[in-house]
């Protein structure tokens, strides 16, 4: 069998670091932006953004969740007035402290020591405070609640180690936030963004995720309980996708968040937070990326499918580009996953070759390739890229009649996007090991095993100094607690950590 040629230098078995970074630039999805830590999505991500934010927002909004904005800059007050919070962002808030520039006689410019703020303002990490202040306005009695809202904004936390898409000082999320009378409702909330991340994740990113609470040091600075969902990545590492955080009352007395209840008592609001970013087209990328490139879901793909003409630069060209128009109208008349098909017909000069490989890198679902015979003859050359790329043999194109094409073009769409899920699922279920002990667990994440995968142990919930030393355990390893699944088999046994009676499951894992 000939050799199979792949479009990236680098495989996923040999660096999978280096190979995320070559998929990022080899798709167009991004690049350094010339500012530490932030980057320039180009069309293609963005794109795929995009689709995203839209249909997250449909779903956020189908929750009664009302879309608002808060500003970019927090007075350094509001902060002050939730110390654990505080705590828990201070290492990553920008400051701003000058509002102008003075030149420094020397051709450069230098902030202006008369321009001095007031006030420091923080570049906003999160908005929990400046959205409290907010609330405390907005509710008054218990007929204005519950609150809820979410803003798509971006946010800034100055990190120190940073990575295209996973963790960069500034990027892009959409952030709830909600107030309700009571814990039930509140909690109710907590667990319903829960829910919807992990639907959205599955059945829009074809990413599998599991659903749990975090462990106390994992919470959210300043909350009650933290929920994560949680995937798994090609190299065994875990990435947590997305969070919802219960707040309790800490939140609403520091920012004074009251309402009159029936009986006609002053209470504190419970609030919510919860959200989602674009660490999740890192997610993405590494679960479903393969040795040529991206590879897009359907769902989320900003083009479908793409029709390359192979152009000769002569006069058949007129009745090529005729034929291909007539298949991207018959196409767009088509729905997919509940949305009209999006196709583009890419006519660009160029050899349809170059194009290709241009095209299977940005992962997109569907190519069809068409020269003059196959318009002569009314047929279309299908490319599926979740399939194996073999460009010795081109095995993975299918010639097919146009109308017979159009007919099924919905469906080869929607047996992607349940194959790529599909695939990811097989893989994380296959690399979850169930260990009993410490020792097993240190052996299970060995150096020789460079994608080892989650353990699953059991383990008793230490609280205070016993999980702090849990943690370190952990650390010198390179591990962490990833979360307690919701869902998940009866618990027996000795926890791992402290040979007391075990109370409940949890994944330990590497991760982003």
């Amino acid at each position: 069998m000939p050799a199979i040629r792949h479009a990236l230098t680098i495989k996923r078995e040999d660096d999978f670091a280096q190979w995320f970074q070559e998929v990022i630039s080899e798709a167009e999805m991004a690049e350094e932006s010339g500012v530490r830590g932030c980057m320039v999505i180009k069309p293609w991500g963005y794109g795929i953004w995009e689709r995203m934010q839209r249909l997250m927002d449909d779903r956020i909004k189908a929750a009664g969740v009302d879309n608002c904005y808060f500003p970019l800059f927090i007075p350094l007050s509001y902060f002050a007035k939730e110390a654990e919070h505080v705590d828990g962002f201070a290492k990553e808030m920008a400051v701003v402290t000058h509002h102008r520039l003075i030149g420094d006689g020397k051709g450069g410019l230098v902030p202006d020591p008369e321009a001095k703020l007031e006030e420091p303002l923080i570049v906003r990490p999160t908005s929990e405070t400046v959205i409290g202040q907010a609330m405390a306005r907005w509710v008054q009695s218990w007929r204005d609640l519950p609150l809820m809202v979410n803003q798509w904004a971006n946010v800034v936390r100055w990190e120190m180690r940073t990575r295209m898409f996973l963790r960069t000082s500034e990027f892009l999320w959409q952030e709830g936030h909600t107030a309700h009378a009571d814990r039930e409702d509140a909690l109710k909330e907590t667990l319903r963004a829960l829910e919807m991340y992990r639907e959205f994740s599955e059945n829009v990113l074809a990413m599998p995720v599991t659903t749990g609470e975090k462990p106390e040091n994992e919470r959210f600075p300043g909350a009650v309980a933290t929920y994560s969902i949680e995937a798994m990545m090609q190299d065994g590492k875990a990435l947590q996708a997305g969070t919802s955080h219960y707040l309790g009352t800490g939140f609403a007395k520091a920012a004074g968040i009251q309402y009159q209840d029936k009986e006609g008592q002053q209470q504190f609001a419970h609030t919510t937070s919860w959200g989602t970013s674009t660490r999740m087209v890192g997610g993405v990328i590494m679960v479903h990326g393969d040795d040529d490139g991206l590879r897009v879901p359907p769902a989320i793909a900003p083009q479908q499918i793409i029709i390359l003409p192979m152009l000769r630069d002569n006069d058949e060209d007129a009745a090529l580009l005729d034929y291909c128009e007539d298949l991207r109208k018959s196409l767009v008349s088509q729905f997919a996953l509940g949305e009209p098909v999006r196709v583009l017909l890419d006519k660009r000069p160029g050899k349809a070759t170059q194009k290709r490989w241009a095209w299977v890198k940005k992962g997109v679902p569907l190519i069809l390739e068409i020269g003059g015979r196959d318009a002569a003859g009314g047929q279309v050359s299908m490319l599926r890229r979740d399939r194996l790329w073999n460009e010795a043999a081109k095995a993975n194109f299918e010639a097919l009649a146009k109308d017979d094409f159009v007919a099924r073009a919905a469906a080869e769409l929607e047996d992607i996007q349940a194959s790529l899920h599909a695939e990811a699922l097989a893989r994380r279920d296959a690399n979850i090991t169930k260990v009993s002990t410490f020792d097993e667990l240190a052996a299970f994440f060995s150096e020789d095993k460079r994608y080892p995968g989650w353990a699953e142990v059991v383990w008793a919930r230490p609280t205070g100094e016993d999980l702090e030393g849990v943690v370190k355990r952990l650390k010198e390893l390179k591990l962490t607690i990833r979360n307690t699944p919701l869902v998940g088999e009866p618990v027996a046994g000795e926890c791992i950590f402290t040979g007391r009676e075990a109370v409940e499951r949890i994944y330990v894992a590497r991760s982003y």
